[in-house]
């Protein structure tokens, strides 16, 4: 690798390229910065961080732009810079490390490791100057500089150390299984989190935690209890009118700086706009509400106007503009006055439009007023265009547009449930169109699954979290249109993400068994954080897989994936989509709709089906005549005219034939109390 000079011109990652031209001798992490390292015998800087993230870009204009402040690190470290998002196994080991410290996490991440690449020290971003009680960095890189040289030893220790609990974590910690006690449990404590005020959960700031709040929406269908539906209904409610959800562009920010999702961090990332575009479908489903129907119109409109990348969906947008975070989303008074007219009075009332402004004296669009008359809301929604019209002229945020295989598998499965929700086929079309070019695109010279893609240029190779998302959107998309490839799809991904990262116990590494790049022990993930784990999607395809087939195996690889992650009752609670997964390996069902795919009674009875608030139900289209080697389920008897049936297990309804009596099915079994 070739010394004294910035090398990241030559990647792909948008992340990086933002920082190809900085004075920093940065190096893309691989094998041959790793070898720098060690040949040299310094220590390495890693720094981790994402394209939308603010504070990167804080601290990439106040020290890695700055001559001095990179004479220093290029003089005392070897520099690697990772983009976390096309690396996320090596920021989970990194972060897991500052963690360990006693760190609360965060990016920019910013870890000091051996020439081995052992963590020794480590925290996220730091000033130019002594600030906050905290010191420069500067200050930092000396420190750290003084007691590598006369502390080596010590230092190497502390990294052997942090290296030994990172493997500590990677071992398999298996337990008997998830109980109902254990699912009421973490429900009760996590519902106990939840605010009663603002939604969501308590505090500042204020994420969505989508995979909490999934989890929720099943608790709510386990044990009949409408407070957990409530939580998930109230959160929805409170993002749909604050500041967290942008009212002229559609889409959702990353979070909320304050409690009452008014200031948000503005940068929208595809993996929060496709867990919350699926919640607003779950809950519209079982009750219908016309913001919601807005808001999931707006969003998707969101995704297909500023999102895509060919077929696929881009990473993110930033939050800031010119170097000011938020600022092409805020408004003066004044600039609404100018753009509204008369109808500015109105819109400034509904919309918190005030003179001093309620974020740094500008305003944060958040609706304040109720719903109005269907003539009231047309008058806003008319203002909101003129608005949208007049903000796309300023310069836009930049967008991140490598393509990653989990967060689209997102989108699929997303779009999918949607479509039958709010009655949009189109999505479902989008969805596919979505799907074809992840697997087309996103694919290694040996045909396997890349995690990124950009410009035509592949990426890191894919992780456990690819293959379960992509194999959960597969399921997705044979539920709702019953094409055999779509199930041979997930089964070929469910069976390939076995072989690449399963332990042989019934476990899963996050990374693959041949990854080349990753120091230490093999990392494991169980815990769903603002997007889901690997582990809780693959135990939804294992089960999903056993209710549409009735295969054992995949009723067996989902109980062993569960009873992998179930050894330490205390962390159970950070899985609350494994946990989920194990309810409906149980309870769960499918809903069995027999009859040619373009027979309008057939398509009646799936509409019916996939318009199913209950998320432990699945969705088998069957046209026997595209299954001539034998059906998917051989257990099912044939009826004489399109009918479906509600199975759980081997055991099925009688045969309805009106959308009507499938809802009433679906409802009794709703009704019915749990045990």
């Amino acid at each position: 690798m070739e010394a004294g000079r910035n090398l990241l011109a030559g990647e792909t990652s948008p992340y990086l390229l933002q920082h190809a031209h900085n004075p920093v001798h940065w190096r893309p992490w691989g094998s041959a910065a790793l070898a720098e390292a060690k040949r040299r015998d310094y220590p390495i800087l890693l720094s981790i961080g994402y394209a939308a993230c603010h504070w990167c870009h804080v601290m990439a204009h106040e020290s890695f732009e700055n001559a001095e402040t990179a004479r220093l690190m290029n003089e005392l470290f070897v520099n690697i810079k990772v983009d976390r998002e096309e690396r996320p196994d090596i920021d989970h080991i990194y972060m897991t490390a500052l963690q360990a410290l006693g760190q609360q996490g965060g990016w920019p991440l910013t870890m000091f490791l051996t020439p081995h690449g052992q963590p020794m020290l480590g925290g996220t971003y730091w000033p130019p100057e002594p600030r906050w009680g905290r010191p420069s960095f500067r200050q930092v890189l000396e420190s750290v500089d003084a007691a590598w040289r006369a502390r080596r030893e010590e230092m190497e220790r502390r990294g052997l150390t942090l290296t030994d609990h990172l493997a500590t974590l990677s071992t398999l910690n298996p337990g008997p299984g998830v109980t109902p006690e254990d699912l009421t449990r973490i429900g009760d404590a996590l519902l106990s989190a939840v605010d009663p005020v603002h939604g969501g959960l308590r505090g500042a700031p204020k994420f969505p935690n989508a995979p909490i709040f999934r989890f929720f929406w099943n608790e709510m269908f386990r044990r009949r209890e409408a407070a957990f539906g409530e939580a998930l209904r109230a959160m929805l409610e409170a993002m749909n009118a604050g500041g967290i959800y942008d009212h002229l562009g559609g889409g959702y920010a990353r979070y909320s700086t304050d409690a009452e999702w008014l200031v948000p961090h503005f940068e929208k990332m595809l993996y929060d706009n496709a867990q919350i575009l699926e919640l607003l479908a779950l809950v519209h489903s079982l009750r219908p509400d016309p913001t919601f129907d807005e808001r999931a119109r707006e969003t998707v409109g969101w995704l297909m106007r500023e999102m895509r990348v060919g077929d696929a969906f881009a990473a993110s947008l930033d939050a800031d503009q010119d170097g000011e975070e938020g600022l092409f989303y805020v408004w003066r008074e004044d600039e609404i006055d100018a753009a509204l007219g008369d109808a500015a009075a109105r819109f400034k009332a509904a919309y918190d439009v005030t003179r001093g402004g309620n974020w740094e004296g500008r305003t944060v669009l958040r609706r304040v007023s109720p719903r109005g008359s269907s003539d009231e809301e047309a008058e806003l929604a008319a203002s909101r265009a003129k608005l949208f019209a007049v903000r796309e002229a300023r310069p836009k945020p930049s967008r991140d547009d490598k393509v990653l295989a989990d967060w689209n598998g997102l989108t699929i499965a997303a779009l999918v449930r949607a479509s039958a929700v709010f009655g949009e086929p189109a999505w479902i079309a989008t969805a596919r169109a979505a799907f074809d070019f992840v697997m087309g695109k996103l694919r290694g010279g040996d045909g396997r699954l890349l995690h990124a893609w950009r410009e035509g240029h592949p990426g890191a190779r894919a992780l456990i979290d690819d293959y379960a998302s992509m194999a959960r959107a597969a399921l997705a998309l044979f539920e709702a249109g019953g094409e055999p490839r779509d199930l041979d799809a997930a089964r070929s991904l469910a069976a390939e993400a076995l072989d690449l990262f399963g332990d042989g116990a019934g476990g899963v590494y996050l990374t693959a068994s041949d990854a080349a790049d990753v120091p230490g022990a093999r990392p494991r993930q169980a815990h769903d954080g603002a997007s889901p784990s690997g582990v809780g999607l693959l135990a939804e395809v294992f089960v999903r897989l056993w209710h549409l087939t009735d295969e054992p195996r995949w009723r067996e690889a989902a109980q062993n994936l569960i009873r992998a992650v179930s050894g330490a009752p205390e962390g159970l609670g950070g899985s609350p989509l494994t946990l989920m997964s194990a309810d409906m390996l149980e309870r769960g069902g499918s809903v069995v709709v027999d009859g040619p795919l373009d027979d309008p009674r057939a398509q009646a009875l799936a509409e019916a089906a996939l318009g199913a608030p209950d998320p432990s139900l699945t969705v088998l289209r069957l046209d026997r005549s595209l299954w001539p080697g034998g059906l998917p389920r051989a257990d099912l008897p044939r009826t004489p005219a399109p009918a479906a049936m509600l199975c759980q297990g081997q055991t099925c309804s009688l045969p309805v034939t009106t959308p009507e009596a499938l809802k009433a099915l679906m409802e009794a079994r709703r009704e019915t109390p749990p045990g």
